[in-house]
């Protein structure tokens, strides 16, 4: 389904940029200040993105964003219907005017306007039962998996939603060994370079694999460590030795620019980071006491040259972390829980823009996606954690 632009009815970003007096971007300042205060990189949210969606369509949980090369921002959510109740569902149930739900992915230009929308279950292929995580390739095809029963592939469309293929077999059980499908897939990420999609396989599996983008080839597959990965249950235990296969949900698989995998094993509360073939390298903890569904649900990295800083959005304890990539430190963060601009329940998914500003969605009952607008480094001893809200930036 093709849209025409929507009217801006909101205060442009050019705009908001000069009320709030925020300053040029600074990627490639250094990491330290005069004073030998570490920089670190700071942020404010834009209330005014994304721009009101037409035909009154609402949003389920969001659980994946990913951007192209014109800094178009592409959205997947689902559960749009199921989870509607009362007035929400009233459109479509013909008692009310609001609302129905919006197709399953969207696609926003960077002022937040909506360019298409489109998705959802097709004669030629297996639409995902919960449909998860989205990735652009370099040629616009978008690529997205799926974490529910039976969701054991991944499907490429065009970026106007026409079928390209289906890459593993759908309907298939855990195998974490497998070389012909997946196991509910949370998460893909292209190394463009190398033509290579690696996939955080996932919930029912417990390892990275690589296919070939151009083909969907199977190519290679690792565990934690390196290992072998294993299908047994394994558990976490903070304060007690990190375990030696994934705990899971592996919720993200991100390359980086100097050939490093980064991949997030959310139940373990930890990143762990590979060479491109497997090889371990290092591991980092991020809130290490949390339980139950764990801290690292997805990272991007920070849009200097270095890629010094990594992003961490954090579900469980509602925020995004900032780490220092080569060590894994965290630095500082930013967010709380609540549903204000600027807070969050159930920070799911996160990447940046080539401007440095950070997009998140939400998932469980916080329904949306974010903007936070890059305001350059600043002292980490004036760095400011919780809201990150404009107003801020000139009391």
């Amino acid at each position: 389904m093709k849209l025409t632009k929507p009217k801006i009815i909101f205060t442009t970003l050019s705009v908001t940029l000069l009320v709030f007096g925020l300053g040029q971007n600074k990627l490639q300042n250094s990491p330290s200040a005069a004073n030998n205060d570490r920089l670190v990189p700071q942020f404010v949210v834009d209330p005014y993105w994304p721009q009101q969606l037409p035909n009154h369509w609402i949003l389920g949980r969001a659980i994946g964003v990913a951007v192209d090369a014109r800094d178009h921002i592409y959205i997947v959510h689902r559960d749009q219907d199921s989870m509607f109740t009362n007035q929400e569902i009233g459109l479509s149930g013909g008692i009310s005017e609001c609302c129905t739900a919006a197709p399953p992915i969207l696609e926003f230009d960077i002022e937040g306007n909506l360019i298409n929308a489109w998705g959802g279950p097709g004669a030629d292929y297996t639409w995902p039962e919960s449909n998860h995580g989205i990735e652009v390739a370099p040629n616009g095809d978008v690529w997205i998996g799926g974490n529910g029963g039976g969701d054991s592939h991944m499907l490429v469309f065009t970026r106007d939603g026409q079928f390209v293929r289906e890459v593993g077999l759908p309907g298939e059980d855990v195998d974490s060994n497998s070389e012909t499908h997946f196991s509910r897939v949370a998460e893909i990420a292209i190394d463009a370079g190398a033509g290579e999609a690696y996939v955080a396989d996932g919930y029912g599996n417990k390892r990275v694999a690589v296919v070939d983008v151009a083909t969907g080839a199977f190519k290679r597959y690792w565990g934690a460590y390196g290992n072998r990965p294993s299908d047994d249950r394994i558990t976490y235990t903070p304060g007690e030795p990190n375990p030696q296969q994934f705990v899971g949900p592996v919720h993200c698989a991100e390359p980086s620019n100097d050939d490093l995998i980064y991949v997030c094993d959310r139940g373990a509360d930890r990143i762990q980071v590979f060479r491109p073939d497997g090889t371990f390298v290092k591991e980092g903890l991020v809130a290490p006491q949390t339980l139950g569904s764990g801290s690292t649900w997805d990272i991007a990295f920070s849009q200097d040259d270095e890629q010094e800083f990594i992003y961490v959005s954090d579900g469980a304890n509602h925020k995004v972390h900032i780490l220092e990539r080569d060590s894994l430190e965290v630095l500082t963060d930013y967010g709380d829980g609540g549903r204000q601009p600027g807070l969050f329940f159930g920070t799911h998914s996160i990447v940046t823009d080539s401007e440095g500003n950070i997009y998140t969605t939400e998932t469980y009952e916080g329904k949306r996606v974010q903007k936070f607008l890059y305001q350059g480094l600043r002292p980490l001893s004036t760095a400011r954690t919780g809201v990150p809200w404009p107003a801020d930036e000139i009391n």
